[in-house]
């Protein structure tokens, strides 16, 4: 059966494009500071207190916790990022940002904030707050992640 829809009458494709130029353009701009799209998913989420361990941080940002140990390993070897000892579990480690890492995340979280800016400033905040969520309720829908992805103690910021 052939479908008579074109590439670009499928919004999927257009979500697709939109991603790309959104992640693409972040990852330049994260370029400057030698830090990945990737990493720092892992920086903002450990400075945020949105995870203190890898375990969490893989829970929190939706990747595998293999994922997550790699990144702090070149975040750790960039200076960034360190390993502590958990006092509440002998088996655990701390994830904690160095002075380096405390200094660059609002940085990086301002370039963050003006690539939002340019992709999505064009709509009002109460527009911008319904694609989110309708965003979020087809990722949902899909089988994707939901809140119940979000570590035990830990509430969505």
């Amino acid at each position: 059966m052939t479908s008579s829809n074109g590439l670009r009458d499928h919004l999927g494709y257009w979500l697709r494009r939109l991603s790309d130029e959104v992640h693409g353009r972040f990852e330049r701009a994260l370029a400057d500071h030698d830090v990945t799209v990737a990493q720092w998913t892992v920086l903002v989420t450990v400075h945020r207190g949105d995870a203190s361990t890898a375990r969490e941080a893989a829970r929190y940002i939706n990747i595998d916790a293999g994922a997550v140990s790699r990144l702090v390993d070149r975040l750790v070897a960039k200076g960034l990022m360190a390993r502590e000892p958990d006092p509440a579990s002998r088996r655990s480690l701390r994830l904690v940002l160095t002075p380096a890492g405390r200094d660059l995340v609002p940085r990086l979280v301002e370039i963050a904030d003006r690539n939002e800016a340019h992709f999505f400033g064009a709509l009002d905040p109460a527009q911008r707050d319904r694609l989110q969520s309708w965003i979020r309720e087809l990722v949902d829908a899909g089988g994707g992640p939901g809140p119940q992805q979000v570590p035990p103690g830990k509430a969505e910021k």
